[in-house]
C-alpha cells in the first residue's frame, strides 16, 4: 500500500501526520518506507532526530522519486510506503499521486482550507491512475478544542459535501502534544500512550489499516 499525504495549502500538518503514521507502521513486522518530496524536508529532519536520539524502530526516508518507482515496480515488495508531498514540487507531487493507492488529505478547519482542498482534488483527479483504484480520503486536522468554536463543525460539514473524496470519521485536534513529540522524534503514542493525541492518532491509523 502506497499512501500519499498531501494538500495544496501549507500548514495543514501533513508532515506530522505522515511521520506518526510511518512510526505506527514501522512497529509492525512489515515495517515502512517513507519518502519526503517537500523541499522543506521536514519529514527527513524529524526522522533524522529520531535516528540520532536512538529511538527504535528507525524510519528510513528518501527524497528519490526513482527509488519510489523502483519499489512499486518490484512486485515482491510488501513494505507499506508513505510519501509527504508538496505543491512547491509540483511535478514530483503529481508523479507520486499517479502511483498512489491512497491519497490522504489533512484539512484545517477554515473556509480557505476547504477551497484549497477543492483545488487539490482537481489535481488529484487529473493525475490518479484509474488502474490503481486510488482511494481519496480527507479528515479534519488541527481541530479546535473549544466547544464554542463552530469552524471545525462547519469545515467538517463542508468536507463531507465535497465530491471525489471520502471524509473519515476522525479528527486530530490542535494539541501541544503533536508539536512536542515531533520535536523529539517521537510519535504522539510513543511520547504519551494514554494522552488524547495518542487516542486520536491511533484511531486514524486503525481506520487506514482497515
Amino acid at each position: 500500500m502506497f499512501t500519499v499525504v498531501g494538500n495544496l495549502k501549507g500548514g495543514t500538518g501533513k508532515s506530522t501526520v505522515a511521520f506518526n503514521l510511518a512510526v505506527w507502521l514501522a512497529h509492525d513486522d512489515a515495517g515502512v518506507m517513507a519518502f519526503d518530496f517537500d523541499p522543506q524536508a521536514t519529514l527527513i529532519d524529524v526522522c533524522e532526530v529520531r535516528r540520532e536520539d536512538g529511538y527504535d524502530p528507525v524510519i528510513e526516508v528518501s527524497d528519490d522519486i526513482d527509488k519510489l518507482q523502483a519499489m512499486l515496480d518490484d512486485k515482491s515488495n510488501t513494505t507499506p510506503i508513505i510519501a509527504d508531498v508538496s505543491a512547491v514540487n509540483m511535478p514530483t507531487m503529481e508523479k507520486a499521486i499517479s502511483l498512489a493507492d491512497r491519497v490522504l488529505i489533512p484539512v484545517q478547519p477554515s473556509q480557505a482550507d476547504i477551497w484549497s482542498t477543492q483545488r487539490f482534488l482537481k489535481i488529484v483527479r487529473a493525475n490518479i491512475n484509474p488502474d490503481n483504484n486510488t482511494e481519496v480520503l480527507g479528515f479534519i486536522n488541527r481541530a479546535d478544542t473549544h466547544r464554542g468554536v463552530r469552524e471545525t463543525d462547519e469545515a467538517e460539514e463542508a468536507l463531507n459535501m465535497l465530491k471525489h473524496i471520502k471524509a473519515l470519521d476522525v479528527r486530530l485536534y490542535q494539541r501541544t502534544a503533536y508539536r512536542r513529540s515531533f520535536s523529539e522524534g517521537l510519535a504522539v503514542f510513543e511520547l504519551d500512550p494514554m494522552g488524547k493525541a495518542s487516542g486520536e492518532m491511533k484511531k486514524l491509523a486503525k481506520l487506514l489499516d482497515n
